[in-house]
């Protein structure tokens, strides 16, 4: 596990800043972690499982076709 910087988050998920941020808003995007100040960042096992959840839904409705 370990903390990443809003980029790398980004290049890892396969999304826009934007979009990180409005889906951080709607609840659906893990959230970033206070490193002090105004830094965030966010840890990579919570953006794995983020994809791994999508990837999930993904085969879930190919099951239902």
């Amino acid at each position: 596990m370990r903390l990443m910087r809003l980029k790398e988050t980004c290049q890892m998920a396969g999304i826009e800043k934007t979009t990180a941020y409005k889906m951080i808003n709607e609840g659906t995007f893990p959230k970033p972690v206070s490193v002090g100040g105004r830094a965030v960042r966010w840890v990579s096992t919570e953006i794995e499982s983020w994809i791994m959840d999508r990837m999930e839904e993904r085969d879930a409705l190919a099951c239902e076709e």
